[in-house]
């Protein structure tokens, strides 16, 4: 379903230790309407799963994804990058076949 490198497994973990979340919640990737691009995505921590959800381990950490966000993120990786020009999640998405100037958003 989506690839989780090793980079974004390991901040992940370390973001969910500090907050004392790492047996309780995941890392919820969804992705909702809006930005210039027609859709965005939302990162999130979240100890709720649905019924409709999917949910991929990484290491210790999960991954979920709800029904309809799956679909547009098939084949999907998510990376964490840390240099001296950017810091930050990156979501690396076959699906879009456009993306905004700043990359917050895409169209599929």
């Amino acid at each position: 379903m989506i690839q989780v490198t090793d980079a974004a497994r390991d901040r992940l973990q370390v973001l969910l230790e500090d907050e004392g979340k790492l047996d309780t919640h995941g890392l919820r990737m969804k992705v909702v309407g809006g930005g210039c691009s027609g859709l965005r995505y939302e990162l999130s921590f979240d100890d709720e799963r649905r019924e409709n959800d999917n949910e991929i381990e990484a290491g210790r950490v999960k991954v979920i994804l709800d029904e309809k966000s799956a679909l547009y993120l098939v084949g999907t990786t998510l990376d964490f990058v840390d240099t001296l020009q950017e810091s930050g999640f990156k979501i690396q998405n076959p699906n879009a076949t456009s993306t905004c100037g700043c990359g917050d958003s895409f169209a599929a």
